[in-house]
């Protein structure tokens, strides 16, 4: 946190912070601290953290957003995607998902000084219909319809906005709904600066490790680590340039594109039972 804060007071501008190694620590000490700077959070939560957490107004908290209390249940059900997914159980997640997003309740207002915003009820928004927003009701069949709404109507079912104060989803809230296709995408780009880490610490290739360069001071060794990450950065494009040029000849040929081989065995596979 102290050297994201130097950097924002030094004149840099910091986007997105993606990491998972703080996802389950005390929102004072990352997540409230991070917003404060201006970044937006994307994270992937701890199961603690996943879920239902209680309620605002009426809306349910859940995965870092609030939504409308006659969200179907089975939607809250909704599970980070499996790395082993296929393509069939990716595209039925992400409609999940998707569906999911008609029920939350959308911002009408950017945070203000002290992280105040207000959202408003989906329904108002033309998401789905709902017999407690009459307007709703003349919106297209094609939207999700609200049968039984709260016998009692809670804030958000009433005001046409409510506020919402940091302290709600203040370790869960996000930029992208988690975990949405959205979120995947966005949470992907920790793994390839993970990837890049790995590469420049590599023995076989830059390895920074202490004594790796000569020059003294930090403005040549940031310099020198840049010039190593941009290496690292042309080589990465120049594999992807021949892997291109390859597929596009194995394509004329009428092969198939060239697939990454698979390098670790399940027991499965070594006991047999997938031939079986």
């Amino acid at each position: 946190m102290e050297v994201l804060e130097r950097l924002v007071f030094s004149g840099v501008t910091i986007g997105d912070v993606a990491d998972s190694g703080y996802a389950h620590r005390v929102s004072e000490h990352f997540a409230l601290r991070i917003r404060a700077l201006g970044a937006g959070l994307v994270m992937d939560l701890h199961p603690n953290d996943r879920g239902t957490q209680g309620t605002h107004g009426g809306a349910v908290c859940f995965n870092g957003a609030l939504y409308c209390p006659a969200t179907p249940s089975a939607l809250f059900l909704i599970e980070p995607l499996s790395l082993k997914a296929s393509e069939e159980e990716t595209k039925v997640h992400d409609a999940h998902s998707a569906e999911l997003l008609r029920y939350k309740l959308g911002k009408t207002s950017a945070e203000d000084a002290d992280g105040y915003h207000r959202v408003a009820c989906p329904a108002v928004l033309g998401k789905l219909r709902c017999p407690a927003r009459e307007a709703s009701l003349a919106l297209c069949f094609s939207r999700p319809e609200i049968l039984t709404p709260p016998s009692h109507l809670p804030v958000c079912c009433v005001q046409k906005t409510i506020t919402v104060p940091p302290t709600v989803n203040a370790k869960t809230a996000q930029r992208h709904d988690y975990p949405s296709a959205a979120h995947r995408r966005s949470y992907a780009r920790r793994s390839a600066v993970e990837r890049s880490n790995a590469r420049i610490k590599d023995p076989a290739t830059t390895e920074v490790a202490r004594g790796w360069c000569r020059l003294m001071g930090l403005v040549p060794m940031s310099l020198s680590l840049v010039c190593a990450l941009v290496v690292r950065n042309l080589a990465v494009a120049d594999a992807l340039e021949e892997r291109q040029v390859e597929n596009d000849r194995r394509r004329a040929a009428g092969l198939e594109p060239r697939t990454r081989r698979r390098r670790r065995k399940p027991i499965a596979d070594l006991l047999g039972i997938n031939s079986a």
